[in-house]
């Protein structure tokens, strides 16, 4: 039977110790090739988490959104678009946007710096709205909008503890949707152009 690399994956063994990795060692195997550039992988404390395939629905919200804030955004604040977010030595995720300080740069991209984090979710919305949530609140990420791209609804995660959000609202696609640090970039999801 012939090996193909996305074949490669591998559920915990309960009770044997894993290999923990760095987010250094996984960027030293992109270079050399051991992993490819485009494969789409988490490291949540040091484990190697493999993500779903982006769907339609949430390319398409993705690039409206993008344009939409573009368009809008505060001179003093930059956002990367499904960046590598380093969150500790053995922890990065990919989120969808992640809003900082010009004067940071992305180079300067940490938790204390993020001002706003949005995950785009179809098939990965249990994912997004249990243990990658609670990785972000437990690194103190300020506000973090975990957006379901086939309903449209929103679920605005602010108020972060070790041990979750201490508060979470859903809010439906006719809503204006208003971030903390950035009321500039609101945005009412039912009113985008979704094509």
């Amino acid at each position: 039977m012939p090996h193909h690399s996305r074949d490669m994956t591998t559920n915990a063994a309960e009770g044997l110790p894993r290999r923990r990795f760095t987010v250094a060692e996984l960027e030293r195997m992109t270079e050399v090739g051991v992993l490819e550039p485009d494969e789409r992988i988490e490291l949540i404390g040091g484990d190697i988490v493999v993500m779903s395939p982006k769907g339609l629905p949430h390319e398409i919200l993705k690039a409206a959104l993008s344009i939409y804030w573009t368009l809008r955004l505060p001179g003093d604040t930059r956002f990367a678009i499904a960046t590598t977010f380093r969150l500790s030595a053995d922890t990065y995720l990919e989120p969808d946007f992640v809003f900082y300080p010009k004067s940071s740069g992305i180079r300067g991209l940490a938790a204390a710096t993020a001002k706003l984090v949005v995950e785009i979710a179809d098939s990965s919305l249990g994912y997004d709205l249990g243990r990658k949530a609670a990785l972000y609140a437990g690194f103190g990420i300020t506000e973090l909008w975990v957006i379901d791209a086939v309903k449209l609804v929103t679920h605005i995660h602010r108020d972060p503890a070790e041990q979750g959000y201490r508060s979470v609202s859903v809010f439906a696609p006719d809503a204006r949707l208003v971030p903390q640090a950035l009321a500039g970039l609101a945005v009412t999801l039912g009113e985008l152009e979704l094509h």
